[in-house]
């Protein structure tokens, strides 16, 4: 049986992997709060990242990328500067939105993929 929670749990391991293999130090997985989800926090060169994953199986219902559409960027953007709260993060912090996107075995790392939507 297909249990989509865990596919997608594998899937944000296997993009947590690939960002640590190109330096990237991760700081949270899965951060959730009342505005939403952020899958992957990260350091990189500088940049505090906000990375969101997604997956499909095969690009029959679309690709990986279309799914992150300005809905889901306006949620993550709150759910990031909720995060900066509450970490006590300077507002001034160098930060990014990235995307990592997996179609069956290939795994594409689309940095800062969109700016900050209010």
């Amino acid at each position: 049986m297909y249990n989509k929670r865990s596919v997608g749990a594998q899937k944000e391991e296997m993009a947590a992997a690939y960002l640590r293999e190109r330096g990237y130090v991760i700081l949270e997985q899965n951060f959730r709060c009342r505005t939403g989800e952020i899958d992957i926090i990260a350091r990189e060169k500088g940049y505090l990242a906000f990375v969101e994953v997604k997956y499909r199986k095969d690009s029959a219902k679309g690709y990986p990328e279309e799914a992150v559409d300005f809905h889901k960027m306006q949620k993550i953007t709150r759910t990031a500067q909720f995060y900066m709260l509450i970490k006590h993060i300077p507002e001034d912090t160098s930060c990014r939105f990235d995307v990592i996107t997996i179609l069956d075995q290939d795994i594409t790392l689309i940095q800062n993929a969109f700016e900050a939507v209010y």
